[in-house]
This record gives C-alpha cells, sequence and structure tokens, in this order.
C-alpha cells in the first residue's frame, strides 16, 4: 500500500558553505605549492581541491526517510510501532537538548548548518534510548510524515 505522506531528505552541506571551504583548500593548496619547486606545483591543487569537495559530499550524505514501516535515519532505523511522540523543534531548542538538556542515551544526528530538528520518543522497553533527535530542514513535515505513518 503506497504511503500518504512519504518523507524523504538528503542533509546535504549548504552551498553557502561549499565556497569557503573549497577557498580554505585552494589556499592550503596555495601554501603548499610555495615550497614545491618544479613540476611538482600543481599536485597540492590536485589533491586538496578534490579532497575538500568528497569530504563536504561526505558530511551531506546522510539520509532520512520514513518508509516502509520505519524511521530511517542513516544506517539506523527504528519500526513505526516504537515510536511515541514527536516533536517539532526549533534552532533554539534544539540548542539547549544538545546542551544542559541533553540525554546522553539520546540517539542524536545533528547537522550544525541545519537549524531545525524533530524530537522522536523510543517507546521500546527493551532500547535503552528514550529519543531520537535529527536534524531536518523541514521538521513540520517529517512530524506530519511520522504522525500519518502511524496511524496507519
Amino acid at each position: 500500500m503506497a504511503q500518504l505522506n512519504p518523507y524523504r531528505e538528503r542533509l546535504t552541506v549548504a552551498w553557502w558553505l561549499w565556497l569557503p571551504a573549497v577557498a580554505f583548500a585552494g589556499l592550503l593548496a596555495a601554501e603548499v605549492r610555495l615550497g614545491a619547486p618544479g613540476m611538482a606545483t600543481w599536485i597540492p591543487y590536485l589533491v586538496l581541491l578534490p579532497l575538500a569537495t568528497v569530504g563536504l559530499w561526505w558530511l551531506g550524505r546522510i539520509r532520512v526517510e520514513v518508509s516502509n514501516g520505519e524511521l530511517r535515519v542513516d544506517d539506523a532505523h527504528i519500526p513505526l510501532r516504537y515510536v511515541g511522540e514527536v516533536t517539532a523543534v526549533s534552532a533554539a531548542e534544539k540548542r539547549d537538548l544538545l546542551g544542559p538538556y541533553a540525554d546522553p542515551e539520546a540517539f542524536v544526528v545533528q547537522r550544525p548548518w541545519i537549524g531545525g530538528a524533530v524530537r522522536v520518543q523510543v517507546l521500546d522497553d527493551a532500547d535503552p534510548t528514550p529519543y531520537w533527535l535529527i536534524s531536518t530542514r523541514h521538521p513540520e513535515a517529517l512530524r506530519s510524515a511520522l504522525d500519518d505513518a502511524r496511524v496507519r
């Protein structure tokens, strides 16, 4: 049966972080190049610029998905029957949940370039994790998708 409100999101690195990261890699390559005379002057560029690009891509690889009766975040998944209250969290509330109100046993997938998040209560008695805190650009949409999927 098709899900009415499917949810998929990739927590990619914000576009505005790519420019300074690649610029920093370029400056670092220029600095290294100054100490490498001859034909080796372009090697730092050939290594560091692709390395910065791959690193940024790797940081944005995390996927959040509600499908097939599960909430999936990267490699972790939880059946929706164990999902309790789902709360959309603002950037300020997320800071508190990561700081003074943090539970050390919580499952956290946090991306600093993403302001919003959801807090998902875990109802499984066999699981010591009290909740999941997941960064998302669309907290209300993820909350709605989880609520809709749990009703079925």
